[in-house]
């Protein structure tokens, strides 16, 4: 087993270096960069996971540093994260962007997306160094940043891409040392991991800190019952960290898809089709003691892990108007009407100029939040503005840009109304994802 570590960079760059995306669409140079990190980080590490003595339930498990000094506030990007941005964007551009219409008209993900997004190495970058993986810090701004990207290409696929890396987060931000020598090993295999983050609840006026899904102590463990909406992956998830009502506090607990009493029902929403969202139905769920993420007494912070989910939600939103309004500049400039192109009007020109200054002002707050949570300093209200303006604006430009197309705004000729759909999600959710 521990070869089988050993080996997880070097059988991902050797998939990566055949498969047929990266020789179709010349995406070689700038992902191979990034395998290569996974692969430096599986060799200098692999095999440590194998010798470390399980220790009890409290024993805090691995801890990222913070990516960043404490005294600097510096939003300007690494070299790293410059080429991973670039890398992304480029997926998302060659790849994403040319699968979003179908998977959305079937509610449903690619039959190979999955694994092949395992070739940029993400499951790998969401776990630390120390247990085979390549992350050596803890950044929200990178996050964020590959959050944006990807939603560039389609928000919809996004979201599932990016369901099992929330998981493997939250697990290495609070989890115990069990917990992640448990599940932590499944982000560093050969197949692509499900999972996903269960919080919102389809009551009217649901707030994440009033949870109705509740968790009973018992003798051998726990016991939880309620209901969850807008779960992605279609029910094929491996692991789902549920939200439920405990000792007067909300906790999240591990729970594997196969205990008994759990459920999926497909329930496609308005947007978000991709992700094949529906509701997970937890029936006397009966759980051990280590499925309480992080223990009885643990340094979790729910509000911080909800604030770091609304960070994500508006890093998806932001990637999403950037895609909007990359559309509708060239588009304004090509359609004409009385004689020239319809840019030249006032009101077309000044309302492309707004979404413009409102999508930077919607990114810029976004990565402060996401650069205070990373220099380990306080950042909820930062994360509050952030998503005030960005559930805001992003279905102001939502709207507009189901305007600017006029008529084929409405058709999915164009895919500003599956943008329309999907940016409204960002008004009725509280989280689903974890930085």
């Amino acid at each position: 087993m521990a070869q089988d570590i050993q080996g997880v960079g070097l059988r991902l760059a050797s998939r990566f270096a055949g498969s047929r995306w990266a020789e179709k669409y010349g995406l070689r140079k700038p992902v191979e960069r990034i395998a290569y990190l996974s692969t430096r980080a599986g060799f200098r590490f692999a095999g440590k996971l194998l010798q470390k003595r399980q220790q009890p339930d409290p024993t805090p498990g691995e801890r990222l540093p913070n990516s960043r000094e404490k005294q600097l506030f510096d939003l300007s990007l690494t070299d790293e994260q410059q080429m991973i941005k670039d890398s992304v964007r480029a997926y998302a551009s060659d790849i994403v962007r040319g699968l979003a219409h179908d998977a959305n008209e079937a509610c449903a993900l690619p039959d190979t997306y999955l694994q092949d997004a395992m070739a940029l190495g993400l499951n790998l970058f969401a776990v630390p160094e120390s247990m085979g993986g390549a992350a050596s810090g803890y950044s929200p701004t990178t996050s964020a940043i590959i959050a944006e990207e990807l939603a560039w290409g389609d928000s919809s696929l996004a979201f599932a891409t990016l369901a099992p890396v929330a998981v493997a987060n939250a697990l290495v931000r609070w989890g115990t040392q069990q917990q992640q020598q448990r599940w932590l090993p499944l982000w560093l295999g050969e197949q692509p991991v499900q999972a996903a983050i269960a919080v919102q609840e389809q009551h009217p006026l649901f707030s994440a800190d009033k949870l109705r899904c509740s968790a009973t102590s018992q003798r051998k463990g726990f016991t939880l019952n309620g209901e969850k909406t807008l779960v992605p992956l279609g029910g094929k998830a491996q692991l789902y960290l549920v939200a439920a009502h405990y000792h007067g506090k909300p906790r999240l607990f591990i729970v594997p898809a196969d205990t008994a009493g759990l459920s999926f029902a497909a329930q496609p929403a308005m947007g978000l089709r991709a992700a094949a969202t529906g509701t997970l139905t937890l029936d006397n769920v009966k759980l051990d003691h280590n499925a309480l993420l992080g223990g009885e007494h643990s340094d979790f912070h729910y509000r911080d892990f909800l604030d770091l989910g609304q960070l994500h939600w508006c890093a998806l939103a932001t990637g999403t108007c950037q895609a909007a309004l990359d559309y509708l500049i060239p588009y304004c400039n090509e359609r004409e009407a009385f004689g020239e192109p319809i840019s030249h009007r006032q009101s077309v020109a000044f309302m492309l100029a707004n979404m413009a200054i409102e999508l930077e002002s919607m990114r810029l707050l976004t990565w402060r939040a996401a650069a205070l949570a990373e220099q380990g300093k306080e950042f909820h209200r930062e994360a509050y503005l952030a998503h005030i303006l960005c559930a805001d604006k992003a279905m102001e430009i939502g709207t507009n840009a189901v305007q600017l197309l006029g008529g084929h705004g409405f058709t999915k000729e164009h895919p500003a109304e599956r943008w329309y759909r999907d940016l409204r999600v960002l008004g009725c959710i509280n989280n689903g994802l974890h930085l």
